[in-house]
């Protein structure tokens, strides 16, 4: 299925609301449309060992949160990189090469959103499309990146908490390898074992209502400000759903009624 312009994509929803899963879905239906995780950014340089990465490595160790412009320039040139922005000053790069990672860390310093104030604009190729994780969490994070890449289509996944709750307290998991196991509708083949090495499973520590309950408010905190402002702009769209199952089907028709 072929788009007919570019689609800015953000999910958000509940810790446990299916998020991941959605977006896996989405990827797989429309494969014009590219993943970019912030998280995932953030790792690459710390592997790689740019200078961005060196910068960030011990905040994202100890598990602090790295600083919005620093977020912002990375997936600024993420985009450049890519082709998908254009009209701002030209200094994005690959990181790939060392002269590249010294350019990146020397414009780092002297100003963590070089390019990224000019307000480069969004290319409305179809091939310019993506699916962005992780940034923005906050209407304040929202308005800075609007100055950047305008984002087109905000998905609120709503599920009842409860059904939320009683998803994650049938949670198992198999430490070594992350196989997770739900013995509501995917429960391992002998209970309390993993399918393929046969090991005991366990639960996570965080997979309690009393835990569960303080990320769910903390949530509903800092995400009511960002729905809000994706409201006004008028790219807002709510799907109810019990499952993921029943949520995707939704997920689709909309995105091909607003992209295909």
């Amino acid at each position: 299925m072929r788009l007919r312009r570019a689609a800015r994509v953000i999910l958000i929803g509940a810790p446990g609301v299916g998020k991941g899963t959605q977006s896996k879905r989405l990827l797989t239906r429309f494969p014009q449309l590219s993943a970019i995780s912030s998280g995932d950014l953030l790792r690459h340089n710390v592997k790689t060992r740019t200078p961005l990465g060196i910068k960030v490595e011990n905040t994202m160790k100890t598990g602090g949160l790295v600083s919005d412009d620093l977020i912002l320039r990375l997936i600024t040139n993420e985009l450049g990189r890519r082709g998908w922005l254009y009209g701002g000053r030209p200094n994005f790069m690959t990181l790939s090469s060392s002269s590249e990672a010294d350019t990146f860390g020397s414009a780092l310093e002297a100003d963590p959103l070089a390019g990224a104030s000019l307000s480069p604009q969004a290319s409305e190729d179809p091939a310019a499309s993506f699916l962005l994780d992780g940034f923005p969490r906050t209407a304040a994070q929202a308005q800075r990146l609007d100055d950047i890449v305008p984002v087109n289509w905000v998905v609120s996944l709503q599920t009842p908490f409860d059904v939320i709750m009683e998803r994650i307290s049938s949670r198992w998991v198999h430490e070594p390898s992350g196989r997770v196991y739900n013995t509501a509708f995917n429960a391992p083949k002998v209970p309390g074992f993993d399918d393929v090495t046969g090991e005991p499973l366990v639960q996570r520590a965080d997979d309690t209502e009393e835990v569960y309950r303080a990320r769910f408010q903390k949530f509903q905190e800092t995400s009511q400000p960002l729905l809000e402002h994706y409201a006004k702009k008028g790219v807002l769209w709510e799907v109810h759903g019990m499952s993921s199952d029943e949520i995707s089907p939704k997920l689709y028709q909309e995105f091909e009624n607003r992209f295909l």
